[in-house]
């Protein structure tokens, strides 16, 4: 008898482990996220008419797109997450009634937001989360942002050379370690990363007695980082997921996650940007990217530039106003 007993062990022990190895091999079911980045404009209208708002939120969800990335600074001389931050609330409550997560989008060409890297500027982009986390610490749930995502490319200054590109960098990150600083303080657990360029894994930076890739310095102070990899092609050499391997082994390693960003505007050389291209072709290059990373818990999907960009992609161009 207490043979039998044991051969049933071992056989149900033996399907046990066939079973949790078949879980653990078993491809993604559901599609990767995609996300978008929206800019000033787009993002003012959408908080200022609940009419733009739901028909944005409509496209979006047709779309797949599951995660918006909403401006969250001043604009035109006002900053309406200060001043009317019951806009925020409204619309976040809309998209999360919809399924769809809400990040706040900082850094502005209208602000000239590369110069926070500067350390005479550093102040200034620890005050622009620091007006996240107080409206985060204000609003209820569902009102609540799910995440930051700030936009900060030290390479736009001017004085961005050879010389000064470790300086800069330098900056970059002493910047987003005080960004980081003032969440710890908060008390608040708002996942925190950047936009990064793909090619930041090949400039090796000391920083605090480190020495390693810029990227995998940002990938250790973030929760994520939302990669600029524009190409429109997945394969081979200079590609989507050539340019990504670096970030996506890193992450990978420390536990930590990668968004593919792709470009859907203009812009020159041609293979920077999915624009001039069908959908369907778009699509089967994304799908050759989810084929290829969707079993690494480091793959979080897709981010777009940008929601105006995207939708023209898409042939559907904003409706009138009312």
């Amino acid at each position: 008898m207490n043979v039998f007993r044991l051969a049933m062990q071992l056989a149900l022990c033996t399907l046990l482990a066939l079973a949790t190895d078949a879980c653990a091999q078993a491809p993604r079911t559901a599609p990767a996220p995609r996300a978008v980045w929206t800019w000033e404009g787009s993002s003012y209208a959408m908080l200022e008419s609940p009419s733009a708002a739901d028909e944005a939120l409509a496209f979006l969800q047709r779309k797949r797109v599951n995660v918006v990335y909403l401006y969250a600074d001043a604009f035109e001389r006002r900053n309406l997450i200060e001043q009317q931050p019951q806009l925020y609330r409204a619309f976040i409550r809309r998209a999360h009634a919809r399924g769809i997560h809400v990040y706040a989008l900082l850094g502005s060409w209208y602000l000239s937001t590369e110069r926070y890297v500067l350390p005479r500027h550093q102040r200034k982009a620890v005050a622009m989360l620091q007006r996240v986390l107080d409206y985060n610490a204000a609003a209820a749930p569902a009102e609540r942002f799910d995440g930051v995502n700030y936009d900060i490319e030290p390479h736009l200054l001017d004085e961005w050379e050879d010389a000064t590109r470790p300086r800069l960098l330098h900056g970059f990150l002493d910047m987003t370690a005080a960004m980081i600083e003032a969440r710890r303080k908060s008390g608040q657990t708002l996942e925190i990363g950047p936009a990064m360029p793909f090619w930041w894994d090949g400039i090796a930076l000391e920083w605090r007695g480190v020495r390693k890739p810029v990227s995998e310095h940002v990938a250790d102070l973030t929760d994520y980082v939302a990669l600029m990899d524009y190409r429109n092609r997945a394969e081979g050499s200079d590609s989507i997921l050539s340019h990504a391997q670096d970030e996506m082994d890193y992450a990978e390693r420390i536990g930590k996650r990668v968004v593919i960003g792709l470009e859907f505007n203009p812009g020159e050389p041609a293979k920077l940007s999915f624009h001039g291209m069908s959908e369907a072709a778009f699509e089967r290059e994304a799908g050759k990217v989810e084929a290829a990373y969707g079993e690494r818990r480091a793959f979080d999907g897709f981010v777009f530039h940008h929601y105006l960009g995207y939708r023209r992609f898409v042939g559907e161009s904003l409706p009138a106003p009312d």
